[in-house]
């Protein structure tokens, strides 16, 4: 078990657990690039400013049974531009929605920095929203009061919340369900819903644990497809946890390979894959051999790590 010199804090761990094994030889960022096809955006990514800057990073846990310290997340740091979606992969309990948790501000760092838009994350705020793995609607709310939850929070009017929520009902294809009740809605609709709701607040970065994780296969598939769609007429800067391969490479700009606990970038793998695409690009050579690549090095890192 790797440990380190940090202040202990009381704090319950949110998203890991105490049993992964350690990962403290991981081998250095491995930066992948395959020959550009084309982009997601008329403006190159490298033009782009930083939207979010992670900076040696580093996030552990008292256990209060044994009194060590559980180095989770070390010393990582990532850049992501605007408009860039980037999604991170990585072992079951390697530290990927702990660090997602922590740019989120619900979770505290032991070092390092976060940098959205420039200004220091201290805790949670308007300028970043989360969408968990569950839809976690309110359950006396209506589909339209759901989204606009978020935004009464946050003090806009209702004449401006009630416009807003319009907006993305149409842009999920919900319209006709604005009354409904979340019992009343399939499992992709509520997860439709809360991202709708994080969406109309507007944030500067989307933060997205395992979104389809509690979603049946084809429904998974096509929520991927939606997401797709979504993100083409957004524009957001995303950044999104899954253990899904295949739905990193089909989402992303950038697939980031996490190492065994504690987490570090085992690599940065850019996906050049033309845009836009669909379930059928999913067959292409190219697409394969991103998911055998990408595979492979979270393969050789559990057998490194003692397994997952």
């Amino acid at each position: 078990m790797s440990t380190v010199n940090l202040q202990k804090k009381n704090v319950a761990p949110i998203g890991t657990d105490y049993h992964g094994q350690g990962g403290a030889d991981a081998s250095p960022v491995n930066v992948v690039q395959l020959p550009t096809h084309g982009s997601a955006s008329a403006e190159p990514l490298a033009k782009r400013e930083t939207k979010l800057s992670v900076k040696d990073i580093v996030i552990g846990y008292h256990n209060k049974e044994s009194g060590q310290i559980l180095l989770t997340v070390d010393r990582v740091s990532l850049d992501i531009k605007e408009g860039e979606i980037v999604t991170i992969v990585g072992l079951s309990g390697c530290g990927k929605s702990t660090f997602l948790y922590a740019i989120a501000g619900l979770v505290p760092s032991q070092g390092g920095e976060i940098l959205v838009g420039g200004k220091k994350v201290t805790g949670p705020g308007p300028d970043r929203a989360m969408v968990f793995q569950k839809a976690s609607l309110l359950p006396w709310r209506r589909v339209r009061q759901n989204i606009t939850y978020g935004l009464e929070l946050n003090g806009v009017g209702a004449e401006e919340a009630e416009k807003k929520a319009r907006h993305y009902i149409d842009l999920i294809r919900l319209s006709g369900f604005e009354d409904h009740y979340p019992n009343q809605l399939s499992g992709g609709m509520q997860q439709r819903v809360n991202l709708a709701r994080a969406l109309a607040c507007d944030p500067e970065v989307l933060l997205m644990d395992e979104p389809f994780a509690a979603l049946d296969a084809i429904t998974r598939e096509l929520m991927q497809l939606e997401l797709l769609t979504l993100c083409e007429k957004v524009g957001k800067t995303v950044l999104m946890v899954t253990h899904q391969i295949d739905e990193a490479v089909l989402l992303s700009d950038r697939v980031i390979v996490f190492s065994a606990r504690p987490a570090q970038i085992l690599a940065d793998i850019k996906i050049t894959i033309p845009r836009p695409r669909d379930g059928i690009t999913k067959d292409s050579p190219e697409f394969r051999e991103l998911e055998t690549r990408i595979w492979t090095l979270i393969e050789a890192n559990a057998n490194i790590g003692g397994g997952i």
